[in-house]
């Protein structure tokens, strides 16, 4: 019989090697400025905390999403998901919305879920290009799948850039089949919906060091009273 640390090197799902998300600064239209950058599996605790309020929260689909988002970070945590990655945008350090995906191989990723905490200044949208600019620029991938689960993300998604539909592909997170962002997709939408700018000033990277959360009524708050927002 073998130890636990044998038994759970067999739970764990093989890696890729992936390369870091460079930090980056967007400056919003409220002036304020997001940095976007990768968070470790010392931090999902803290993303979980912000995610617990919003699981009742029907509006705007943030129920099923928040559901589906806290188990796939809770995955990341515990090496239960393969190849995944998270990002976060913070105002101040303080968090404004969480997204995730993973890869699928060296050529195919996917996209898992858009969660936007402070809505009405196209956090959601930022984000969800933030990703899509690491999967083809930084990994180097030819395609990105992707669904939506709300009406804003199928506007902001496969209308905005506009994706392609690839319906022989089933996406992870059932429901519809596939769509996606290919290469050329990515490259002709960059200049209209991909923002920000590297390296960040020091004093703002400092500043996003340490995620730090709004209070479980202040979230509730924004998502309940704002327009716009994440998938």
């Amino acid at each position: 019989m073998g130890s636990v640390t044998d038994l759970e090197a067999l739970l764990r799902p093989p890696a890729m090697e992936m390369p870091p998300y460079p930090p980056k600064v967007i400056t919003l239209a409220s002036g304020e400025e997001m940095v976007v950058r990768q968070v470790g599996r010392e931090e999902i605790p803290t993303l979980l905390k912000a995610i617990y309020p919003l699981l009742l929260v029907e509006r705007d689909y943030y129920d099923i999403v928040a559901a589906r988002l806290y188990a796939e970070l809770l995955a990341y945590k515990r090496y239960r998901v393969r190849d995944e990655y998270v990002l976060v945008g913070l105002i101040d350090g303080v968090l404004a919305g969480v997204v995730n995906g993973r890869l699928v191989d060296a050529k195919v990723g996917m996209s898992y879920h858009t969660m936007t905490i402070r809505r009405g200044l196209r956090v959601g949208s930022h984000l969800f290009a933030a990703k899509m600019e690491y999967h083809i620029e930084h990994v180097g991938q030819a395609d990105v799948l992707i669904v939506a689960e709300s009406p804003i993300g199928f506007r902001r998604w496969m209308i905005e850039y506009p994706l392609e539909k690839r319906y022989e592909v089933q996406h992870e997170l059932g429901g519809v089949p596939s769509w996606v962002l290919t290469r050329k997709t990515y490259f002709d939408a960059k200049p209209r919906l991909v923002s920000g700018r590297r390296p960040v000033p020091p004093a703002l990277l400092a500043g996003a060091a340490t995620i730090r959360l709004p209070g479980d009524d202040v979230v509730k708050r924004q998502v309940l009273d704002e327009k716009g927002g994440g998938r």
